[in-house]
Order: C-alpha cells, then structure tokens, then sequence
C-alpha cells in the first residue's frame, strides 16, 4: 500500500489541478494534523481514496463537531447536513482496519495552554489504555497489534522540540515498544530544510515527520509477517 502523508501545512504540490498525476499511484491518505478540513476535502475528492485523519492543536474549528465530550447534541442535530471534511474519517482516539492494514490514532499536543486537544502524558497514557481492548482483539484476530500509528505530536526524544509544546509524549515510546507499529507517522515539528530528519527507527518501528506531505509504502503481506514474529 502507498500512503501520502500530510500534515501542518497546505502543500502546492498537493493542492493543485495536477494533484492526480503527482499521486497517481496513491492507495490511501493520512493527515497527521494542523490542517483546514476543506483542504481534507479536496484531496478526497480528487483522488477518491480513502483519508485517515487526526486534529492537531491548531485548525481546530470543527474539532467539537467530532470530539464526543465537546459537542452539543442540539446543534450537532441542526447541522447534521454538514459533515466538515465530508469523506475523510477521523481516527483519534479509534483503532480501524483499511484494506489489509491496521491503524489507529491519538491526536493532540502536549498541553501547553490548556486549548482544545491538549494533553500531559499521563493523560495520553490514558488515551493510549482506552485502545487496549482494540488492539487485543487485533492480536487475536489478525495476529499482530497495528500495522500504523497516526498522531499528531512526536514521541519524547524523537523529532520533537525543547519548548512545551513542541515536545514529544513519552507513552508513545513505550507503544512502539509493547505493540510494535511497522511506522507510527506524525506531524507538528516543522521542517524547513531539506537537511532536517524526517525518519528515525526506534526498535521496530519507523518513525515519520510527515510536514507538507511525504510517501510511504507498507508491503502489505511482509507487515502481517513481520508483526507475527
């Protein structure tokens, strides 16, 4: 499967009339966060392929309209003819299976405010225990835990930054660890150069800085082996 990763920024090469040449060979699309869901929108609908998405802690306008404990049920109910990023799926906080694959994903930053989608580690160890029962039945079923996981900050140490927000969730690195994703992709650390890291291996996992927009492809087959081992 190939994947086109997006995160952070509205990227030329992605929003154009000549998006289908340049992705073409494109299977499914995943964003990593920080991005208006009409850009979502659009790359849907001109590569009809499916979209995973998580939010970020900016671009968070319709955040309340997909976030269980935000929403208002009322409101929720007089717009329902608006779906914002209408044919993308949001997939913080869940565990799906797309095509042969298996991902989940944890959205949010490191709480620096106290916004919307913020969140100190121990509350994303939390987030993280709310998948377990998911992630067992895929081990059960499947064979192995997760193929992908989507977020939006980094892991602590890992392509991550000094300040506050901008630093990295520890319980990520014990994930990759206990349930060994082949690739765990985020956003938010932009990259200016073309020098800056964008991939890293921890253990048995590759992690990758998807800013602007990057591809990566999983050999669906060696993923359900690899995980098996």
């Amino acid at each position: 499967m190939k994947i086109l990763c997006v995160s952070d920024t509205t990227d030329p090469l992605v929003y154009s009339g000549a998006i289908k040449e340049h992705f073409a060979d494109i299977d499914c699309v995943l964003s990593a966060g920080d991005l208006p869901l009409d850009y979502l929108e659009f790359i849907v609908s001109s590569l009809n392929k499916p979209l995973l998405f998580v939010f970020g802690n900016h671009n968070l306008g319709d955040f309340d309209y997909y976030d269980k404990k935000s929403r208002d049920p009322l409101e929720l109910n007089l717009t329902s003819y608006f779906i914002p990023g209408a044919g993308a799926s949001h997939i913080g906080g869940k565990v799906v299976k797309e095509s042969t694959l298996l991902f989940a994903g944890l959205g949010g930053s490191m709480r620096y405010n106290d916004g919307k989608n913020q969140f100190s580690n121990f509350d994303m160890k939390l987030e993280i225990l709310k998948l377990l029962p998911k992630l067992l039945f895929n081990k059960l079923r499947h064979g192995r835990f997760l193929d992908l996981l989507l977020t939006h900050a980094p892991p602590e140490g890992i392509h991550d930054q000094n300040d506050l927000c901008h630093q990295g969730f520890k319980p990520f690195l014990w994930f990759m660890r206990v349930f060994k994703p082949k690739y765990l992709v985020h956003g938010h650390i932009h990259l200016y150069n073309i020098s800056e890291k964008r991939n890293t291996v921890y253990y048995a996992t590759t992690i990758v800085n998807a800013y602007s927009h990057t591809v990566i492809e999983i050999n669906e087959d060696k993923a359900k082996k690899d995980r098996k081992k």
